[in-house]
């Protein structure tokens, strides 16, 4: 029997455990995949805290996958053995990566062909494995907000999602406003392509929105419901908020503040395929890259602990 390395949740708050497990073997409308490198979301608490209905382990997390295929299953057609793919956390035939089917904390795993985006030669799988992700949940918000070329995006926090959401937002035409706490992340925000940084803590951050005409989109990057919400009277007449951070906070905002102007606060989340492809083309096109650290499988614990810690700068990927 055949066996691979891989990292798993053993149980409902379980540790992360780095095991020996058979390799998988592809089904009906399925391909395995070598991995080659894997992004550490913060969207592995959800397997690790079981907040998903019906959970089952153990549980092999990882919803930013890059690798190649090894072996295609019955059914399959338009793939072939040898071609890179990535699987990000929609993983096909209704399945969430990591959740409901094994993800990419592995050597191999498989996937459904449905959930697969063809990945070019001219990135590389390190960079390539953050994109499913927090790439194309950044680059989706954008694409599909109400901000046209020339107009005023504000890119609310500057970490694993913010710092990709600048560069989209500055590739795409935008005014780009980047806005955080302290002064420490403002050079690294105007090299990353923003037009001006403001630090919330010595400046009014709506206010100074206002005062260059209201945002008509502020992305909200940084998991803080009260910071996120001192932010929306800085959106100009019929502006949006654009909630990508996932959070418990509160976010106090009254009725009058979105009566005000016809403004708007709605969430976004990764899409399909489809859209990893296209994120990753834009990506390609225009040299937006993520900044990551790297680590071998066997030091998943310390990966996923720098992410939850925020000491990571920006991305950390596994690598197999």
């Amino acid at each position: 029997m055949a066996t691979m390395k891989a990292v798993q949740i053993p149980e409902r708050n379980g540790a992360l455990q780095l095991v020996e497990r058979e390799i998988p073997e592809a089904g009906r409308g399925q391909v395995r995949i070598r991995v080659e490198a894997c992004g550490v979301c913060h969207g592995e608490v959800v397997a690790i805290e079981g907040h998903f209905p019906h959970m089952q382990y153990p549980r092999i997390p990882g919803h930013e996958v890059i690798g190649v295929i090894d072996q295609i299953g019955e059914g399959v057609l338009g793939f072939e053995v040898g071609e890179r793919v990535g699987v990000g956390w929609n993983g096909g035939h209704d399945q969430v990566t990591g959740l409901t089917m094994d993800g990419g904390y592995a050597e191999y795993m498989v996937a459904f062909a449905d959930g697969l985006a063809r990945i070019p030669d001219g990135l590389s799988a390190v960079d390539a494995a953050p994109l499913m992700c927090a790439g194309v949940t950044t680059f989706g918000a954008l694409r599909n907000s109400a901000a046209r070329a020339g107009d005023l995006v504000v890119v609310q926090g500057i970490g694993g999602l913010g710092h990709l959401a600048i560069q989209y937002a500055r590739k795409a035409g935008f005014h780009t406003v980047a806005v955080s706490r302290g002064r420490d992340k403002e050079a690294l925000a105007l090299k990353l392509g923003a037009h001006r940084y403001i630090d919330t803590l010595s400046e009014d951050a709506a206010k100074c929105l206002q005062e260059m005409g209201g945002a008509k989109v502020i992305l909200a990057t940084a998991p803080n419901g009260q910071a996120i919400a001192q932010l929306f009277d800085g959106l100009g007449a019929n502006g949006e908020m654009i909630v990508v951070a996932g959070s418990g906070d509160a976010m106090p905002l009254s009725p009058v503040q979105m009566l005000n102007g016809r403004r708007a606060v709605r969430g976004w989340t990764a899409g399909q395929a489809k859209d990893s492809e296209e994120t990753i083309r834009f990506s390609v096109l225009t040299d937006v890259r993520p900044m990551i650290e790297t680590f071998p499988l066997e030091q998943a614990n310390e990966a996923f602990e720098k992410m939850m810690s925020s000491s990571v700068r920006f991305r950390a990927v596994l690598t197999m």
